[in-house]
C-alpha cells in the first residue's frame, strides 16, 4: 500500500469521549512446542465503541491473539481482562461463564444448515439456558423471540425464516454476527469474517461491525487481511510482524509508510 493510498481514504472519527477499556491485553505471550513463539509480550486496549482491527501477514500472530484472548489455545504468559476479570487465570467453571461476555465470529459463519436464520441466531443464547433439552436442539419461546428481535434491531429480520444453507456468504456472515450477540457480550472478536465474502459483502459485514462498535457501544476487535477495507472503517489500526506489536494507533493518525512495512519481505 502506497502513502498516496492512506491519505485517500476517510478514516472513522475516534470514539470521543475516551471510556475505560472493556478489554486490556497485556503482555500476552505464545510459544509452541519446537521454540516457535507466535506472540511475544503483545499489550493492546480496546474500549466500549471501538472498531480496532490487527492487520499484518500470514503468520503475524492475528489469529493467534483472539485465540489467545478467549483461550481457544492457552497463552503461555500474560494477562486478558474483560471488565477488570483477567480470563488467563480462570479455571473451567469460571471461564465458561466469563467467555459469554466475549462474542468470536469466525472465517466460516458455521450455521447450522438445516435450521433457519432465526434458529441460528437463537443458539447462541443456550450458554444461558439451563434446560437438558437444549442439547437435542429444542429452542425456548423465549430464544426465539430474543433472536427475532435481535434480527430485526439489525435489519435482518426478513431472513429470519431462511434456512441458512440458502443463505449468501455475506448474510450467512450477519446472521452469525447476529448470533454472537445473541450471547450478550460486551466485546466482539471477529477472526477475518470477510476472507471469503466479495468486495460487496465484505462492506456490508465491516459497516455492521462499525455501527455496532459506535452505535450500539460493543469494543469490536477484528482480524483483517484487507488493509484498505481497515482504513475505511476502523477507528484504531493494531499493526503484527512476527508475534510482535508495530504499532497501535488512531487510524487518521497513521504513518504513511506503516502498513506496508508488515508486508514487506525481510529482502526488501
Amino acid at each position: 500500500m502506497t502513502g498516496s493510498a492512506v491519505g485517500s481514504l476517510s478514516a472513522p472519527a475516534a470514539p470521543t469521549p475516551a471510556s475505560p477499556p472493556i478489554l486490556e491485553v497485556q503482555r500476552l505471550t505464545k510459544d509452541y512446542p519446537g521454540g516457535r513463539r507466535a506472540l511475544e509480550s503483545v499489550s493492546l486496549k480496546l474500549a466500549p465503541g471501538e472498531l480496532v482491527v490487527v492487520l499484518g501477514a500470514n503468520g503475524s500472530g492475528k489469529s493467534t491473539l483472539l485465540r489467545c484472548i478467549v483461550r481457544l489455545i492457552e497463552p503461555s504468559a500474560g494477562s486478558v481482562r474483560v471488565a477488570g476479570r483477567d480470563l488467563a487465570r480462570m479455571q473451567k467453571r469460571d471461564l465458561r461463564a466469563a467467555r459469554q461476555t466475549v462474542g468470536m465470529i469466525f472465517q466460516q459463519s458455521n450455521l447450522v444448515k438445516r435450521r433457519s436464520a432465526l434458529a441460528n441466531v437463537a443458539t447462541g443464547s443456550l450458554g444461558r439456558q439451563r434446560d437438558p433439552r437444549t442439547a437435542l436442539g429444542w429452542l425456548p419461546r423465549q430464544a426465539l423471540l430474543e433472536a427475532a428481535t435481535l434480527l430485526d434491531r439489525l435489519g435482518m429480520l426478513h431472513l429470519a425464516n431462511k434456512r441458512a444453507d440458502t443463505l449468501s456468504g455475506g448474510e450467512a456472515q450477519r446472521v452469525a454476527i447476529a448470533r454472537a450477540l445473541a450471547q450478550r457480550p460486551r466485546v466482539l472478536l471477529a477472526d477475518e469474517p470477510v476472507s471469503s465474502l466479495d468486495p460487496e459483502a465484505a462492506e456490508d459485514v465491516l459497516s455492521l461491525l462499525e455501527r455496532l462498535a459506535t452505535d450500539e457501544k460493543f469494543g469490536v476487535l477484528c482480524v483483517l487481511h484487507q488493509p484498505e477495507l481497515a482504513l475505511r472503517h476502523a477507528h484504531r489500526l493494531v499493526g503484527l510482524r512476527h508475534g510482535q506489536l508495530q504499532f497501535d494507533t488512531w487510524t487518521a493518525a497513521l504513518e504513511p509508510d506503516a502498513v506496508a512495512s508488515l508486508y514487506r519481505s525481510e529482502r526488501a
